[in-house]
Formats: structure tokens, C-alpha cells, sequence
């Protein structure tokens, strides 16, 4: 039996469709206001563009650094996501399978570590990368962000895998196998819906991260892509360039567009899975 559609339904599909269209609507107008000429855009912002000059993109991919920064950043997210989502696992399968002396202390000093600003580690951070001459380099970035643990991310897989029956363990055991034969074979296997989510979520936040680039690269040619924005809109002061600067933010949206078409359903259901055993 079709169910009967109230005012208050109505009223959430509208909010949600006005909602969506103010999300979707700047995309669409950057979209087009890419493919115009200059002067096209300071005569009307509003009308379509006469011809479509793809041209646009290839001028940002070369002209303002952009195609260098896009594998700059693909390396740089794509190497601390992985070893970082690799750490998280280990550290939540030890605080939340693991008995040990301190546990429960130190569970009591990371959710401590939510309350403390970020901002706050900052200056240390800093001095600690340049006297270990990891500054302006990509790979000391890598570093710095691989071994930064989250507890919120920690918290996520953690509650996951606490979920899971102990007898799995106990039964590895009986069978002879080692804690990190415990580890790879059944935990790890067991949380894929989890550590799906936790590298999805990793992967987003280090390819938004602007502060953290910014600060400790300083060399043109190893600036990831949200810094070269940066710099490329620090441009439009002295050079009104605005299509291709267009062109270049519609470039750095394609690789979020690929990972939410491919992984859309992984993190629908790593979300809801978690939320669920947790």
C-alpha cells in the first residue's frame, strides 16, 4: 500500500531541493563561466558562453602550475592515506582488543585530545619538522600526516571493531597463530567496511588540507593543489584571468568527483555499518 504524503513531508522535499540546488548551482555557473572568454565574463557573468574555449583548462593545467600540483597532491594524499588508515588500524585493534597495563589511561588522554585545538600543536609541529630538515618536502608532509593520529578516527574503526565477537580471536589462537596473524587475517578482513570509511574520510581531508601544505612547502614546483589555487587566485590581483582560474577550480573538483562516483555505495554502507555495531 502506497503511503500518504504529509504537509511535513513536502516541506523536507522542498528544503532538501532548494538545499541541493544551492550546492549544485555555483558548481553549474563556475562550470560555464570557465568556458568563456574574458571578456564574455566581464560583459554578462550571467549568459552562456558564445563558443566553448576548453582552451581554458589547458592554460591553468600549464599556466599556473596546476598539472604539477594534481601529482603532487596524488602522491602526498594517496601515500598518507594509505599508511595512515594502515596506522589507525593497528592503534584501534590495540586499544580496543588488547588487554594491557595503561589502557584505559591512555583511551582517557586521546579523548582528552578532542577538547585541545589543533592550532595549538602548530608551533611545535613546525620546529620539530625544520630541525629534522623535513620542511618545504613533500615526503616530510607525508610524514607529519601519516603519523598524526585522529581520535575521531580512531573512535569510528575502534567502536568497529569492538563489535566484533572475541571467539574469533580465541579460536585464532587455539589454531596457533601469532597476535599479528590475528591481526591480518581475521581482524583486518572483518573491518573492511570500516577501514573503507576511515580511508575515505582520510583521503578527503588531506586532499582539502590548505594549512598544512601552506606552511611547510615553500618551493613552487612541490605545492599541492590547494595551495596552487591559492597562489593562482593571489594572481587575479594583477591579472584578470578569472576564466582560467575557473577552469583550474573545475580541474581540482575531478578527482573528488571520480571517488564519490566509485565509492559512494563503501562509504554508505561502511557509515551505516559502523554506526550500527558500534
Amino acid at each position: 500500500m502506497r503511503e500518504k504524503r504529509t504537509a511535513v513531508d513536502m516541506l523536507w522535499y522542498v528544503l532538501l531541493l532548494i538545499w541541493s540546488v544551492s550546492i549544485l548551482f555555483p558548481l553549474i555557473w563556475v562550470f560555464y563561466e570557465s568556458l568563456k572568454t574574458n571578456q564574455e565574463f566581464f560583459q554578462d557573468v550571467w549568459k552562456l558562453p558564445e563558443v566553448m574555449n576548453w582552451v581554458n583548462y589547458k592554460n591553468a593545467w600549464e599556466r599556473y602550475g596546476i598539472g604539477q600540483a594534481m601529482l603532487n597532491t596524488i602522491y602526498y594524499v594517496g601515500v598518507s592515506a594509505l599508511i595512515g588508515t594502515f596506522l589507525t588500524a593497528i592503534n584501534a585493534y590495540t586499544l580496543t582488543r588488547l588487554e594491557f597495563k595503561g589502557r584505559k589511561l591512555l583511551w582517557a588522554i586521546i579523548m582528552l585530545s578532542l577538547f585541545l585545538p589543533g592550532i595549538n600543536a602548530l608551533i611545535p609541529q613546525y620546529i620539530l619538522m625544520r630541525d629534522l630538515n623535513l620542511t618545504n618536502s613533500l615526503t616530510g608532509l607525508i610524514i607529519l600526516d601519516s603519523f598524526s593520529e585522529s581520535a575521531f578516527f580512531l573512535l569510528m574503526l575502534g567502536g568497529f571493531m569492538q563489535s566484533l565477537p572475541k571467539e574469533l580471536e580465541e579460536s585464532g589462537y587455539m589454531d596457533g597463530a601469532s597476535i599479528f596473524q590475528v591481526f591480518f587475517r581475521i581482524i583486518l578482513p572483518l573491518s573492511s567496511a570500516g577501514i573503507v570509511t576511515v580511508a575515505i574520510f582520510k583521503t578527503l581531508g588531506l586532499y582539502n588540507n590548505f594549512l598544512g601544505p601552506f606552511i611547510y612547502l615553500s618551493d613552487p614546483s612541490k605545492y599541492t593543489i590547494g595551495v596552487a589555487m591559492y597562489q593562482a587566485s593571489l594572481i587575479m590581483q594583477y591579472k584578470a584571468d578569472w576564466v582560467t582560474l575557473f577552469a583550474g577550480l573545475m580541474i581540482t573538483l575531478i578527482p573528488l568527483v571520480i571517488m564519490y562516483v566509485v565509492l559512494q555505495r563503501s562509504i554508505m554502507e561502511g557509515a551505516t555499518l559502523g554506526a550500527v555495531k558500534g
